[in-house]
C-alpha cells in the first residue's frame, strides 16, 4: 500500500468514526403489557428530523400478529402521528417544538392473545438523512459523500451546542429567580415572625399593666 493510499484509508477511518459518533439512531424493544400503554420519550431541539420504523412482534408466536395503536405527540401536546390496528408502521416529522417528544404503544385488544412487543428503529438528525438520494442527485461518491456526512455532522454538533446552551441559560435564569424568590420569602417570614414577637410584647405588657401586676 503506497503512501497516499495510507493517508486516504486512515482519513476515510476517522469519517466513520466521527460519524458513528455524532449519529444519533438506536433501536428500542418496548415489551407492552396486556393491559394500559408503554412509552418512550426522547428530549429534541426545533428543526429536526425525526424518522421511525416500528414492527409488532407477539412473544408466543400468534397469526395473524395482534394489532396496536400508536401515537405520538409533541411536548405541547399536539398529535404527530396516530395509527390504530396497525402491526407495524413509520412516522417522520421536522420537529417545531423544544423538549421531550412522547411515542405510546398500546394493544387493541387486551385479550387477543400474549404478550407483545414493539422493535422501534428511531433515528434523528444526519441519522434520518437519506444519504443514497443525495449521492444520486448531486451526484457525489466515495470521500466526497464522506465529507458531505461530516459536514452535515458538524453542522448538528453545532446545533446541539447552542441548545445545550440556551437550556443551560434558561436553567441558570430559573435558578437565579427561584433564589431570589426563596430570600424574598426567608426575608418576609422573618419579618412576619418580629411583627408577631413585638405585637405578642406589647399585648402582655398592656394586660399585665392593666391587671396592676407590673
Amino acid at each position: 500500500m503506497t503512501k497516499k493510499a495510507r493517508v486516504l484509508f486512515h482519513f476515510q477511518m476517522m469519517l466513520l468514526m466521527m460519524l458513528i459518533v455524532v449519529q444519533n439512531g438506536e433501536c428500542i424493544w418496548l415489551n407492552l403489557p396486556k393491559s394500559g400503554r408503554k412509552c418512550v420519550t426522547e428530549e429534541i431541539h426545533t428543526n429536526v428530523v425525526v424518522l421511525a420504523d416500528y414492527v409488532v412482534i407477539s412473544n408466543v408466536h400468534i397469526h395473524p400478529t395482534p394489532s396496536i395503536t400508536t401515537k405520538v405527540t409533541s411536548p405541547y401536546g399536539n398529535i404527530l402521528h396516530y395509527k390504530e390496528n396497525a402491526t407495524n408502521g413509520q412516522f417522520a416529522f421536522t420537529t417545531n417544538e423544544a423538549g421531550q417528544y412522547l411515542v405510546c404503544f398500546w394493544a387493541d385488544d387486551p385479550n387477543q392473545g400474549g404478550a407483545l412487543s414493539v422493535n422501534i428503529d428511531w433515528k434523528t438528525g444526519i441519522a434520518a438523512k437519506d444519504w443514497d438520494s443525495v449521492a444520486r442527485r448531486e451526484k457525489i461518491e466515495g470521500v466526497e459523500l464522506e465529507l458531505r456526512k461530516l459536514e452535515g455532522a458538524v453542522e448538528a454538533i453545532h446545533d446541539n451546542l447552542l441548545y445545550i446552551k440556551s437550556r443551560e441559560a434558561q436553567m441558570r435564569e430559573v435558578s437565579e429567580t427561584t433564589h431570589s424568590r426563596v430570600a424574598m420569602y426567608s426575608i418576609l417570614s422573618l419579618g412576619i415572625c418580629i411583627a408577631a414577637s413585638f405585637a405578642q410584647l406589647w399585648y402582655l405588657t398592656h394586660f399585665f399593666q392593666k391587671k396592676k401586676l407590673i
